[in-house]
């Protein structure tokens, strides 16, 4: 279970593709069909991956469960927003050039 929790949190895609191919029946079960938890897998794993591992077939997601779901949300937000941060160079007009940083105003 360590090593998992160490696969999860470095490479959340591919835990959850190992999660989904060694226990098919608990994804299906959760989601009730293969759509969500695919589009999970392309744009929110470590989101997917926590509503999977958290969710009960007795109560479903409850209480507590929601802020862990949502504190997955956010680093899977964080790894969005750094990868646009760290790529804005790369975009036509948004790049400052040669290291002056941003116009300045004169007031």
């Amino acid at each position: 279970m360590c090593l998992f929790a160490i696969l999860a949190g470095m490479f959340p895609r591919v835990a959850f593709a190992v999660f989904w191919i060694a226990r098919p029946a608990v994804v299906d079960a959760a989601f009730g069909t293969f759509i969500w938890p695919l589009l999970g897998l392309i744009f929110i794993p470590f989101t997917t991956l926590m509503y999977v591992i958290l969710w009960n077939p007795a109560t479903g997601i409850t209480g507590a469960d929601w802020l862990w779901i949502g504190i997955a949300f956010v680093l899977d937000l964080g790894h969005y927003t750094y990868s646009a941060y760290g790529n804005r160079d790369k975009v036509p007009g948004m790049s400052f050039g040669g290291g002056e940083g941003p116009p300045r105003s004169s007031m």
